[in-house]
């Protein structure tokens, strides 16, 4: 994918449109972060939400880079967030979604998405989808140019509350055609309430990274969605990640799969 926009978006003190964490991580794991960051570039003059919107659950997934900066650790492995508000372009969606720059978040009407120009939407694309999505695919490449195994993990956290309704569930394995690795998780004992597919699923658009990278490389996935109530805290953050981390294990363990530590011994 090339950029071609004229407008820019991000500037020089805005940094880069995502991180590389642990980069030369040896697990079979590869984690991603679509939603990690509340940072709105001031060039989009806050999109004209007030602060307490822009701090909220619709700018980003609160507690869910932490929990996969964490997991990184504990895995070995290479993690790979974005660095933007997912209101200015959520990452987890293609250009063509309505959701990518949504004009209304839940409740939340999004004044700066309002009839974007069409240059805006494509500095957007081009500034902030085109590299997070070529950081990803290159790495995924590398990998298999290596003989590598890549094992994609994205990691969410999603609202206890939506439109008003409480959700029982605490934790959803997400799938889309391929749920290999959701079974195989799904199989293992946790201390949180899971589901499949919950509280998402592919219906809802939001298995794209998925689609994007794993199905067409063969690549065993799942996505992650942890309720951010039990990710408040940085002790249940460091909580949290080491259950995934050790449900994720096991499930390589069950499919025989390299798991973190075998490919951490033969790098």
């Amino acid at each position: 994918m090339k950029p071609a926009a004229s407008t820019s978006i991000l500037s020089a003190s805005d940094g880069a449109a995502l991180e590389t964490v642990n980069p030369n991580g040896a697990s079979a794991v590869l984690l991603v972060c679509e939603h990690a960051s509340k940072h709105i570039p001031p060039s989009l003059d806050n999109l004209g939400l007030d602060a307490q919107t822009a701090n909220s659950h619709v700018a980003w997934d609160p507690g869910a880079l932490s929990v996969a900066k964490h997991m990184s650790t504990t895995l070995d492995a290479n993690l790979i967030a974005a660095t933007v508000s997912r209101l200015v372009y959520d990452c987890n969606r293609p250009p063509e979604a309505a959701g990518a720059m949504p004009a209304k978040s839940e409740i939340f009407p999004i004044a700066g998405n309002q009839n974007i120009p069409p240059e805006e939407k494509a500095a957007r694309i081009n500034e902030i989808y085109v590299p997070f999505v070529n950081a990803i695919q290159n790495e995924i490449a590398a990998r298999s140019k290596a003989g590598r195994t890549t094992v994609l993990v994205t990691i969410h956290s999603f609202t206890p509350i939506y439109f008003g309704e409480k959700r029982k569930v605490e934790l959803g394995l997400l799938h889309d055609q391929d749920a290999t690795l959701a079974d195989a998780m799904l199989a293992i004992p946790t201390s949180m309430k899971v589901q499949r597919n919950q509280p998402y699923g592919p219906d809802d658009g939001v298995t794209h990274t998925l689609k994007l990278h794993a199905l067409p490389n063969g690549l065993l996935n799942v996505m992650i969605e942890i309720r951010n109530d039990l990710i408040a805290t940085a002790g249940d953050q460091k909580k949290v990640a080491s259950e995934l981390s050790a449900m994720i294990t096991q499930a390589l363990d069950a499919l025989q799969l390299p798991t973190p530590t075998t490919e951490a011994t033969h790098a």
